[in-house]
């Protein structure tokens, strides 16, 4: 069977550029280890994605926003970042921007069952679920991929999207920058008292990081990050404790808090890869760049990823030149490298700078909050980081 495109994984990213294909005159098929109904049916996660207006654009560029029901879209009008104990936060207003908010939150397993609902739209694509790549071998003219079924597929280029502890990646021999922070990240939802007032908070506290997500006026998406012997504990109290922890924790500023639902816990794994393409194959997604969620870029940089490869991709299929050689995937690999390492590496500062506990890391930190809340041109640097808008 021979493939134009052969997409290794049915993620968001690598259904997002399935998508993003489907008109083109491309012939595209995905492989995915999981059944149809596991990946088409994605479960609730607990993780709600911080949303960009760049990454809604093109979602909605594919035709997946209109897939996303409006009632359960949250904005994010306003985000704060608090440090320690000190009064002062850095502050961001939607006001202090051209937009009507900062960013939208989407639940994790809503976007998915978006993507899908688009894809299923395509008859033309063509997948191969329940399998299992078991090597890859290329030559001028593209690779022949030999699932473990003793299927073999042919393709001019292949995209690894199978995640960030890809194996896939390893077997091509491409190395990653990997960052074991030794924390696992907690998600669940509260309702509390008082109104969140569409603000995101960040508490960087000095044995834990706190994130509130605004979902509903009293309902809020919490993310609590532990050191991992700290997190165990975390779990194993129970939904009294964690209320009065959370409330402590917040120094009562929503109210008396209530825990709905279940609690999700995630190891804290970064990975970035030291190219992103070899010989015709190419990462996106987390196979590419894995980011903390500290500042919710991970999905973000994922479709930004992902528009960037399909963008070269169809200016090859307009000049008429392979779609895998060396110089469009050089371009992909230089765009994407642009815009990604800085946030990559800033956020692995950011997370190293505040879960440092030496009297020294808590004096820069507290400076460098008062710092950035009076410097307009780092205040407004931040934003467009924030809001991806130099990219």
């Amino acid at each position: 069977m021979k493939f134009d495109v052969v997409i290794i994984g049915a993620g968001p990213s690598g259904l997002a550029l399935a998508c993003a294909l489907a008109k083109t005159k491309l012939k595209v098929a995905i492989i995915e280890k999981n059944s149809k109904n596991k990946f088409s049916n994605p479960k609730n996660d607990g993780r709600d994605i911080a949303l960009t207006h760049k990454s809604i654009n093109i979602l909605k560029k594919i035709g997946v926003w209109k897939n996303i029901n409006t009632k359960i879209i949250s904005k994010v009008k306003e985000a704060r970042i608090l440090d320690g104990d000190s009064s002062n936060f850095l502050h961001f207003d939607h006001k202090k921007t051209i937009e009507d908010s900062l960013g939208y939150l989407v639940p994790n397993q809503i976007i998915r069952k978006a993507i899908h609902k688009k894809i299923q739209t395509y008859k033309k694509l063509k997948f191969f679920t329940k399998s299992e790549v078991f090597k890859i071998c290329s030559n001028n003219s593209g690779s022949k991929i030999y699932l473990k079924n003793r299927k073999i597929i042919e393709s001019k280029l292949t995209v690894i999207a199978d995640g960030r502890l890809s194996k896939i990646r390893e077997k091509l021999g491409i190395y990653t920058n990997k960052t074991n922070f030794n924390t696992s990240m907690t998600v669940f939802r509260m309702k509390h008292k008082l109104s969140n007032n569409n603000i995101a908070s960040e508490y960087f506290q000095y044995n834990q990081t706190l994130a509130i997500l605004p979902i509903k006026k009293n309902l809020s998406s919490i993310v609590i990050t532990l050191q991992n012997h700290e997190s165990k504990k975390f779990l194993s109290l129970t939904n009294k404790e964690i209320n009065l922890k959370i409330e402590n924790d917040l120094k009562g500023n929503l109210g008396k808090m209530i825990l709905t639902g279940k609690k999700y816990s995630y190891p804290m794994l970064t990975i970035y890869a030291n190219e992103f393409y070899k010989d015709r194959s190419v990462l996106i997604g987390d196979a590419a760049v894995g980011m903390h969620p500290i500042t919710a870029h991970g999905f973000n940089l994922n479709l930004k990823g992902v528009d960037i490869l399909q963008n070269e991709i169809k200016k090859a299929l307009i000049k008429n030149i392979d779609i895998s050689c060396e110089n469009v995937l050089k371009t992909y690999d230089k765009k994407f490298r642009i815009l990604s390492l800085p946030i990559y590496l800033a956020t692995n500062g950011i997370v190293r700078l505040y879960t440092n506990q030496k009297p020294i890391f808590k004096i820069v930190r507290k400076s460098l909050l008062r710092l950035a809340n009076i410097a307009r041109p780092a205040k407004n640097m931040i934003i467009d980081r924030l809001l991806l808008n130099n990219s």
